[in-house]
């Protein structure tokens, strides 16, 4: 049995769906009862102690970062019989600038898991593809996404591959004590992501690239936590986290390329037509 946390996230959800299509017995770890094609059990990750049924049978966990005691929640894991941990993690942990937020919490997560007694794999992926779906507001009310960082290239990876790559970690041997990078394949602007779902959308869309001062401004509006703006600011406004990069991974791992942002765009089309205000 393989328990996915996070399974109604965008890649957990992916993980689960990977794993059932494979045929492997899969539990989806849920804070409330949801419409996922597996076993779901609730439970809460930062308390150890209740995942007594969760953890029951279960000898590979797909598992998220963050939570508030990892090294505890690893060991009772490691005492339910757990064999084996994928955690997805980020580059957040390698970047030039440590200082901040998400890579303390990233790196406690990476030591936790190397420290654990399990057999591990680390996944470091470039940001999601699916966070195009940040513009989702934007797009239902008008044809014009405002967005910082918009100088910054990303070769943003489809989550659907992190869960691909997740799965051949979880069911495969060779994957212990490894890190492994993940992209897609090519790096693009924000406002090239944007045309392309243009493209895939029948829409004429333009982007405004935020200045820093507005984009500071438009995060705190949303109610962004100020370290974590500082965080993002430090990443993509200085410079210190670079996710140009295209890695070799996936194709690697499954045999096939990772799939574009265009691919991406059009699987999740209809996350984009639904709704829109007149």
């Amino acid at each position: 049995m393989i328990l996915v946390t996070g399974a109604t996230g965008n890649v957990g959800g992916e993980v689960v769906q990977a794993l059932a299509r494979a045929g492997e017995p899969v539990r989806a770890l849920v804070r409330k009862p949801a419409d996922v094609p597996a076993d779901q059990v609730v439970g809460d990750l930062n308390e150890p102690d209740t995942l007594g049924p969760a953890l029951d049978g279960v000898r590979g966990v797909f598992l998220l970062p963050g939570y508030r005691d990892m090294r505890g929640l690893l060991a009772r894991m490691r005492g339910a019989g757990v064999e084996r941990v994928v955690l997805l993690s980020s580059f957040a942990t390698v970047a030039t600038d440590t200082d901040n937020v998400l890579s303390e919490f990233m790196i406690d997560s990476e030591t936790a898991v190397r420290e654990s007694g399990l057999a591990w794999t680390v996944l470091r992926p470039n940001a999601f593809m699916s966070n195009a779906l940040r513009w989702l507001p934007q797009l239902r009310a008008g044809d014009v996404v405002r967005d910082a960082f918009g100088a910054v290239p990303v070769a943003s990876v489809d989550p659907y591959d992190i869960a691909a790559v997740a799965v051949r970690a979880l069911l495969d041997p060779g994957h212990e004590e490894r890190i492994h990078p993940l992209s897609g394949p090519e790096p693009l602007l924000p406002a090239e992501r944007l045309a392309v779902l243009a493209e895939v959308l029948g829409r004429d869309l333009r982007f405004h690239a935020l200045s820093d001062e507005e984009g500071r401004a438009d995060m705190a509006a949303a109610g962004v936590p100020e370290p974590y703006i500082r965080a993002f600011f430090g990443f993509y406004g200085d410079g210190t986290l670079d996710e140009s990069r295209v890695y070799p991974t996936v194709e690697r791992l499954t045999g096939r390329p990772p799939r574009s942002f265009r691919q991406w765009a059009t699987a999740h089309r209809a996350k984009f037509t639904a709704d829109r205000e007149p």
